[in-house]
């Protein structure tokens, strides 16, 4: 039973003496302290990073861009594949006056409508090459609409691997990713996909 304490001892141990507490005010006196604000910097490992207002690491590793090659064919054109729906264009794009052939006609009297004329046009104008490249292209399957979203995916993609410099800007802008909506199938029991048939009470 030696290891019970009597009242006297706890109370030494609940109101130290003056001197240890003393002592134990000049030790922490001395030692150094380093005074680094927390909402400005955050240890990771032996190096500490700047932080924003949210806790986030403004310095990470950076990661560099990859430069890809340019791809041509043998007469020195970019080529690629575009889809839409149900169209898929062939493109072959290379530099000239901003002549677009599609399907061995002009785009004016291919696509009459000014608005898909101008669906065709879009990546030439987000990367300011209006008038430089002449396209070549044939489409097939869906209707205008789908084969001008399909000439659209084919330009933005021979663009991109005809100047990797520029598949960034065009990537952004979402043209080079296959628009993936499709006509919803029909449903037994209803006229359309979601349609209903016409309701007779009588």
């Amino acid at each position: 039973m030696a290891d019970k304490k009597s009242l006297s001892d706890l109370g030494e141990l609940t109101n130290p003496k003056p001197e240890a507490v003393e002592a134990a005010t000049e030790a922490a006196a001395e030692a150094p302290v380093a005074e680094v604000p927390a909402d400005t910097r955050r240890s990771r490992g032996d190096r500490a990073e700047p932080v924003d207002d949210h806790g986030a690491s403004t310095q990470g590793p950076q990661i560099e861009a990859v430069l890809r090659e340019q791809q041509l064919d043998k007469h020195g054109r970019a080529y690629a594949t575009g889809r839409r729906k149900d169209a898929v264009a062939r493109v072959w794009l290379k530099p000239g006056s901003g002549k677009i052939i599609i399907n061995e006609r002009d785009q004016e009297v291919y696509f009459a409508r000014p608005s898909l004329r101008l669906v065709i046009n879009q990546p030439f104008g987000l990367t300011e090459r209006v008038g430089q490249y002449d396209v070549i292209a044939t489409v097939k399957g869906g209707g205008l609409s789908g084969q001008a979203g399909a000439v659209l995916h084919g330009i933005a993609q021979a663009l991109s691997r005809y100047e990797p410099t520029l598949r960034t800007t065009v990537k952004r802008a979402g043209f080079l990713t296959r628009d993936s909506r499709v006509v919803e199938r029909k449903k037994y029991g209803r006229a359309k996909a979601r349609r209903s048939f016409q309701f007779s009470k009588r």
